[in-house]
């Protein structure tokens, strides 16, 4: 399993050794030993999935405290645009946002730590996403900022021709400036 960091410290990529033979393939998609080894957390309380169509973004979500969440996530199926922004206050890199592809071809997957907001924007056909939480879902501690925040700017990559499903309640967000 390889660990490769991102712009922002702490938001990293995980890279899992991946073997393939006539059968299909094979790769471990958490270890408690490799993640201790790179800082990570070891202890996870709670697993989402979500299919979502071609053309749907949900986000950005993050939870209150004291309910934040780590999130590790991964693609089953198909391909989304994973994004994170940083808003823990104080943060050398509070308000920036990183953005990768994760597909279920190199199930490369992105541990987004307590004090982001996340969301993905699905690129395929359909995509099956699976996360693991550090924390349970708390309804209270619920939160979120507009995916399309002028202050946050993501470039989310739209596909041409899809129509943009966002949900009723990620359009009611408010930007960054609201958080905290």
């Amino acid at each position: 399993m390889q660990i490769i960091e991102t712009k922002i410290p702490g938001l990293v990529i995980v890279a899992p050794r991946i073997f393939t033979d006539a059968r299909g393939y094979f790769f471990e998609s958490f270890s408690e030993k490799a993640f201790a080894a790179a800082g990570l957390p070891t202890t996870f309380v709670q697993d989402n999935q979500s299919c979502s169509e071609q053309g749907t973004l949900r986000g950005l979500h993050f939870q209150t405290a004291p309910y934040v969440q780590g999130k590790l996530v991964r693609v089953l199926s198909g391909s989304i645009f994973d994004v994170a922004v940083d808003i823990r206050p104080g943060s050398a890199t509070y308000g920036q946002w990183v953005g990768v592809t994760l597909d279920a071809i190199t199930h490369q997957m992105l541990y987004v730590p307590a004090g982001f907001a996340h969301g993905f924007y699905v690129t395929s056909p359909e995509a099956v996403v699976s996360y693991k939480c550090t924390t349970p879902y708390h309804p209270t501690a619920e939160s979120g900022i507009r995916w399309d925040d002028p202050d946050v700017k993501v470039a989310w990559p739209l596909v041409a021709g899809a129509p943009l499903i966002v949900s009723e309640k990620d359009k009611q967000w408010e930007g960054l400036t609201h958080v905290g």
